[in-house]
């Protein structure tokens, strides 16, 4: 069950945390999946996303969309308990198998090393990489400006991941190990067009996904 209380949430980080492969390479990757959260504040909704690319052809291979009721407070750390169910909920949902996912999330790059990627790369047992838009812990360089440069993120002197640049001119991401890579892996996929495909096709999920109980007005509650 996801209904914990903070203490015992912050617990099962711990625990969990040790089991995180931190080596591990996506060599010839056939399907890369991507996975997003929005949440919508009207009556607590959230919309949970998962879309499937081909490789190397990057052709949107499969869409699944699910709505639901967040029941976990928003807590920062503690996000893959609010956004975990109904990520899995999509995953769960598709005809092909993801040879890695690329998660909007932290990974280890976490104060207890495990963020959404992390947590739901252990759930899946698929690689998974953390790709955030905001750093939540740990320290780091202004990275270069060319594309490709990185610096890495520190914290408590481990280091956890980097802020990297993946275009000229653009804000770096934050990317780190989720489960089953390391990180020089995890930089190698951050650098591919991935990332800006995905957000473009997570984008686009609702018009092409096939309507199903799920995806109806009323929504479903994960307990």
């Amino acid at each position: 069950s996801w209904q914990v209380s903070v203490t015992e949430a912050l617990d099962i980080q711990r625990r969990l945390a040790s089991q995180v492969s931190r080596s591990g390479e996506v060599a010839t990757p056939r399907f890369i999946a991507g996975v997003d959260i929005s949440a919508q504040k009207a009556q607590g909704m959230a919309t949970g996303a998962v879309v499937v690319l081909n490789y190397p052809e990057l052709r949107l291979v499969e869409t699944k969309v699910v709505q639901a009721k967040l029941d976990f407070p928003y807590i920062p750390g503690l996000l893959s308990f609010r956004e975990s169910p109904l990520t899995l909920a999509a995953c769960e949902k598709l005809g092909v198998t993801p040879d890695l996912i690329l998660v909007d999330g932290q990974g280890i790059a976490h104060p207890r090393r495990l963020g959404l990627a992390s947590h739901l790369g252990l759930l899946l047992n698929t690689p998974t990489i953390g790709c955030a838009k905001s750093l939540l812990c740990g320290v780091h360089k202004v990275p270069g400006v060319e594309p490709g440069s990185y610096a890495e993120i520190v914290d408590r002197g481990e280091v956890i991941g980097v802020a990297l640049r993946t275009k000229l001119g653009v804000k770096p991401i934050y990317v780190s190990i989720g489960h089953k890579v390391d990180l020089q892996t995890a930089i190698y996929w951050a650098m591919k067009e991935l990332v800006e495909y995905i957000a473009k096709s997570i984008v686009n999920a609702p018009d092409d996904v096939v309507v199903t109980e799920e995806t109806t007005d009323q929504g479903i509650t994960i307990k």
